[in-house]
């Protein structure tokens, strides 16, 4: 089993999420053609803040094990974080699913398309978004902080 960080998907994408053997060119038109989000919400939370822009920085470099390391569940296994990884790198869906993670974390940093961010955001925070380069796809992704530690719920 290989573990997949809790991004809901809300609505208007299960299809396309669900099947990532679209070519990563489909997620770059998409993001072409899709109307700029007007809505821009950033969390309260400046380590929070500082953990998504860590992420964004770690995606600019193409770092995917930087990623991975500061982006799962601290109590996740190594196998599973591995796994992951692997997923990620050299999966048959590996640079689709990069392109739209690396997208849905640029979007949560600049807090661009988020709609509402529920949660404390001292020790969990909630990011309800449309999903940058899915046209009409609402996503949510879940973040804990633990021992000072933000990381993806999973």
């Amino acid at each position: 089993r290989v573990w997949r960080a809790a991004f809901t998907t809300a609505s208007g994408c299960g299809a396309r999420m669900a099947s990532l053997g679209e070519a990563a060119a489909d997620a770059a038109d998409a993001a072409a053609s899709a109307p700029a989000a007007s809505t821009r919400l950033q969390t309260s939370c400046s380590s929070l803040q500082a953990k998504l822009e860590q992420l964004v920085a770690f995606a600019d470099t193409n770092n995917r094990a930087g990623f991975v390391n500061s982006f799962v569940p601290l109590d996740l296994s190594k196998e599973d974080k591995r796994a992951y990884f692997l997923e990620l790198s050299t999966g048959p869906e590996s640079e689709t699913q990069w392109a739209h993670l690396v997208a849905e974390m640029a979007a949560l940093a600049l807090g661009k398309g988020v709609t509402k961010i529920e949660g404390d955001q001292i020790t969990q925070a909630v990011f309800f978004f449309e999903h940058p380069t899915l046209v009409g796809c609402d996503r949510e992704v879940a973040f804990t902080c633990v021992d000072g530690e933000w990381r993806a719920e999973g």
